[in-house]
């Protein structure tokens, strides 16, 4: 895999950021491309600088870092735990710098969770040192790969774009996707509320709330969350896959319904959208 082909050109830049375990780089590349960002897959080792002159890449250079699905390190100990940790240790003050500049940080699935581990998000109070919440197993405790209906309940920088209240149909593939603050459930969920953190959640077809029914809920996630951004909105995770449904004939039900493009791309041509302006 070419982890180190250079796409160095004027515009926008986004990396995608990999180790080991990491299998969703190639569509998450592709849906950056289709909405115009130069986007490049890195290994954590370029940006640390783990490797040749050539291969080394700084993040400052990169106008967003994206942190795609899959199993990093086999989500031992935790789902994104090894891989938030390695991210800490290596490029840990690198990070804070570029999430204080205002550029943009996206997790998708485990992603997500990497955010989560890392102390990136929720960050009520910056980047935190321990995790403040945690993406724990399915409440069915079977991994859910199937398609879901997501709210945008609040913008953040990342989706300033999509329309408020949208429902779209973006697919989940995950077995630790229930998002929970433990015994601190009810004051952090009012922290999230009162800072509109909360970008999406699950809900029926017709956006009615899913009030944590299955399916429509796949996971049991708190006041079913499906996407959080940091207070200041330049970081969002998310559990559903965008990068997954940026054509019309991946939509679950596309051939009953008439798309004019996948469901996923909106999240994509708005952040595009926003870049543009810097």
């Amino acid at each position: 895999m070419e982890y180190w082909t250079s796409h160095r050109g004027a515009g926008m830049k986004a990396a995608v950021l990999l180790i080991e375990g990491t299998n969703c780089e190639d569509e998450s590349l592709r849906a950056f491309r289709k909405v115009g960002i130069q986007a490049e897959k890195i290994h954590l080792k370029q940006l640390a600088g783990d490797c040749s002159r050539e291969r080394k890449r700084n993040l400052e250079d990169f106008d967003m870092l994206y942190l795609p699905g899959g199993w990093s390190a086999g989500d031992y100990v935790r789902a994104g735990a090894i891989f938030a940790a390695r991210m800490k240790s290596k490029i840990g003050k690198d990070l804070e710098k570029f999430v204080d500049s205002g550029k943009f940080i996206m997790g998708v699935c485990n992603g997500f969770q990497i955010l989560v581990e890392a102390g990136m998000l929720p960050g009520f109070n910056g980047i935190s040192e321990l995790p403040e919440a945690v993406l724990t197993n399915n409440a069915d405790g079977r991994f859910q790969c199937r398609p879901t209906y997501l709210k945008h309940e609040n913008k953040c920088m990342l989706t300033k774009n999509v329309q408020e209240k949208k429902v779209a149909q973006i697919p989940v593939a995950h077995a630790e996707g229930r998002l929970t603050f433990g015994m601190e459930n009810k004051k952090s969920l009012q922290k999230l509320l009162d800072n509109k953190q909360v970008v999406f959640r699950y809900c029926m077809p017709d956006g009615k709330p899913a009030n944590g029914k299955f399916p429509w809920n796949p996971n049991g996630s708190l006041y079913d969350i499906a996407g959080i951004c940091n207070p200041q909105g330049n970081v969002l995770g998310m559990m559903p896959h965008p990068e997954r449904v940026m054509e019309p004939f991946q939509q679950a039900d596309w051939t009953r319904k008439k798309y004019k493009t996948g469901e996923g791309k909106a999240i994509f041509e708005s952040i595009a959208r926003e870049l543009k302006k810097r």
